[in-house]
């Protein structure tokens, strides 16, 4: 098997200098969805049929399925957006410098589609039917909290035993079997403009408001469980003016449901509560995605995969992360979920951002070993 992704390194490169050189960014439908045609084309050759959902305003999702499979038992997932605006391939497009291929994206999460593509061959040029006991969903928006998307992991998951999620794994391997809930909110505050020197009484200052608001925020993050960051802040008209607007991006993390419930309403009192009665405010968004912790910390599906590991002499650790991911929405709905089965790699979200190229074969037969155990 190793001589086999060792044979086929080149294609794979290949392929992901392809889709690494497409911008596609969460909100570029044009991008998103011709990275998924690329992808689309790749897997039917491999006798895989298309269902594609149609999106007005974002990538199409899609779902895979091989012709000859009737009712597969394992779902894996994987995103093909980006958080990367466009013009950020001309500035850095694909490059490989030593054991490391570069470029937006290539490593959150572009190189774990061509790794699945890969492993999915090698099953089919060996004839081993696990090919057939495969869905695959290749989500567009999972970046920006899957809002397209999440129904149809939710509704798909359901008809599965075990739920892969294809994420990147750490520079170590490690897999993740629990994720923190998020949410994001977004707070806007309309106050009255004045001159600061003429007649500031006559004014009522949006970033003053603002700023009491921020400390108050920030404050639930001493609370058991809860994070929440302040990490957008804009507003103002001049320096000598009272501000007349004002607004933030706020960002939730917690541990459990419960957490996340209590941490939401704080959120909201918090932001409709006006120190100045002549602020006005408006206050969207909530909680995106749930908590997800395997009980136990441990899961069948994982000591299965540390077996199919074991096999190829790698060391499987588990670690539970604050980052959200489609894992969430699986894992919390009670179906058995293993994420970060991608290649290792590191700097998500980053100019730097890498990929370790050796890995593609490591984490590709992994892949090709845990399918196989989950076909028997």
């Amino acid at each position: 098997m190793q001589e086999y992704f060792e044979q086929e390194k080149n294609n794979m490169l290949q392929l992901l200098e392809r889709i690494v050189n497409i911008d596609s960014g969460s909100y570029q439908k044009t991008g998103v969805d011709k990275v998924g045609e690329i992808l689309i084309r790749e897997f039917e050759q491999l006798g895989f049929i298309a269902e594609v959902h149609e999106v007005v305003d974002r990538g199409n999702n899609i779902v895979l399925k091989h012709k000859e499979a009737t009712t597969p038992s394992v779902l894996l997932i994987g995103h093909i957006d980006t958080v990367f605006p466009a013009g950020t391939v001309q500035k850095r497009p694909f490059t490989i410098v030593g054991d490391q291929a570069k470029g937006p994206g290539v490593f959150d999460m572009k190189a774990s589609h061509v790794m699945t593509l890969y492993s999915l061959k090698y099953l089919i040029s060996q004839n081993n039917d696990a090919y057939k006991n495969v869905l695959i969903i290749i989500n567009t928006d999972e970046e920006i909290g899957s809002i397209s998307s999440r129904e149809l992991i939710e509704a798909t998951a359901k008809t599965v035993k075990h739920v892969l999620i294809m994420e990147p794994a750490d520079v170590d391997g490690n897999v993740v079997i629990g994720r923190k809930g998020g949410g994001k909110f977004f707070l806007k505050l309309y106050g009255i403009s004045a001159h600061s020197g003429v007649a500031p009484e006559k004014g009522a200052s949006a970033i003053q408001e603002l700023a009491l608001k921020i400390v108050q925020l920030h404050e639930l993050t001493k609370l058991e469980g809860i994070h929440v960051n302040v990490g957008l802040v804009s507003g103002g008209q001049s320096v000598n003016t009272i501000a007349p607007y004002a607004e933030a991006g706020i960002d939730l993390r917690f541990e459990t449901q419960e957490q996340g419930e209590f941490a939401q309403l704080k959120i909201l009192e918090i932001c409709n509560c006006t120190e100045n009665p002549n602020i006005r405010i408006e206050i969207s968004g909530g909680i995106t995605r749930p908590a997800w912790k395997t009980e136990g910390n441990k899961s069948n599906l994982f000591f299965l995969i540390k077996e199919a590991a074991s096999e190829l002499n790698l060391e499987l650790v588990t670690k539970y992360s604050g980052g959200g991911s489609d894992g969430n929405f699986t894992g919390n709905i009670g179906i058995p979920t293993v994420d970060g089965l991608g290649p290792r790699g590191g700097n998500a979200h980053q100019e730097d951002e890498f990929v370790i190229v050796s890995s593609l074969s490591e984490r590709g037969q992994l892949l090709v070993k845990a399918l196989d155990r989950l076909s028997k």
